[in-house]
């Protein structure tokens, strides 16, 4: 038999009263909740979870918000009254569905969570490091090495479909009359179509999200922001404060501005990265600076007449 010792996520055994030291077969998944350490015993996680990890977690719980606001005003946009009672809807689903993941995950019936820290992207993944101390048997020590990163995000979708399925058709039924019976469902046939997609997401890319979300962030919210300054026409600042909801939206991207800025900096250094957060304004600015210079139609008549 080889003398190679398993992976990293294999702990040892307890055997008599003591733990094999040997380099062999007498390994064992740790327990949910529990990670090896450097002796590769099982050791409970007891400690909070980092700033960096709430923030993912915060961007994970905010994706099925963002896209039911989104599909809410798509369908209902037309009708304000409407869509507003559907957005403090969703929101209410999420909050609730928020609060009752952390009351189930352990600690149990607490708004607290204990965690084991991320090391390395192959946490994440530790199905793909079973190991075989003697190329020939494989010990299957997956588990979940980021407890709870991994499922507290799938138990929260979970909770999000089971709140919205019991809240959003008898508030669509009673407040959207004026539509027809498949119109009127549409925000929620799309949900249904959404969550699965998240599901997956979470499932097979969440050590890759957890790295790479405060740069997903930026950048959607300054395409978004553009896309939709554009599309509303807005090339001053007398057009952007001629409608509430366009400085609803600004504000709501410059909060993702702040928010993609603040996990990147992590805010390891509070009195250099605090500073940062006054580039949040900056491409909304740009974009009404120089917006005048970009409009189609004075390129085409600049052109025409050989400037």
């Amino acid at each position: 038999m080889s003398s190679t010792c398993p992976g990293h996520y294999c702990g040892k055994m307890l055997i008599n009263g003591s733990f094999d030291g040997e380099c062999g077969l007498n390994y064992q998944v740790c327990p949910r909740g529990e990670k090896t350490n450097m002796q590769k015993i099982c050791e409970k996680c007891t400690e909070s979870p980092e700033l960096y990890d709430w923030l993912y977690l915060g961007f994970m719980a905010m994706l099925p918000l963002v896209l039911h606001w989104f599909f809410i005003e798509w369908y209902f946009g037309k009708k304000s009254s409407s869509a507003l009672f559907q957005h403090i809807t969703a929101l209410f689903e999420c909050s609730a569905a928020a609060m009752v993941t952390l009351l189930v995950n352990d600690p149990v019936g607490l708004l607290s969570i204990r965690s084991c820290r991320v090391q390395m992207l192959s946490d994440w993944y530790t199905m793909l490091y079973n190991p075989s101390p003697d190329y020939i048997t494989t010990l299957h020590c997956t588990q979940e090495a980021v407890f709870p990163l991994y499922t507290i995000v799938l138990i929260y979708y979970a909770f999000c479909l089971v709140f919205m399925m019991l809240l959003r058709p008898l508030l669509v039924k009673k407040i959207a009359c004026g539509l027809g019976k498949s119109d009127r469902f549409k925000s929620i046939y799309a949900a249904l179509y959404f969550f699965p997609i998240l599901t997956v997401l979470q499932a097979v890319g969440g050590g890759l999200l957890y790295y790479a979300f405060p740069y997903i962030i930026l950048v959607l919210s300054l395409v978004t922001l553009a896309v939709y300054m554009s599309a509303s026409e807005i090339q001053s600042f007398k057009n952007l404060a001629a409608k509430k909801k366009r400085l609803v939206v600004l504000f709501s991207h410059w909060l993702l501005h702040a928010y993609g800025i603040i996990s990147i900096s992590r805010l390891d250094k509070l009195e250099q990265d605090l500073p940062l957060l006054a580039l949040v304004p900056g491409p909304a600015l740009f974009y009404l600076l120089t917006a005048r210079f970009t409009e189609p139609c004075r390129i085409l008549s600049e052109g025409g007449n050989g400037h």
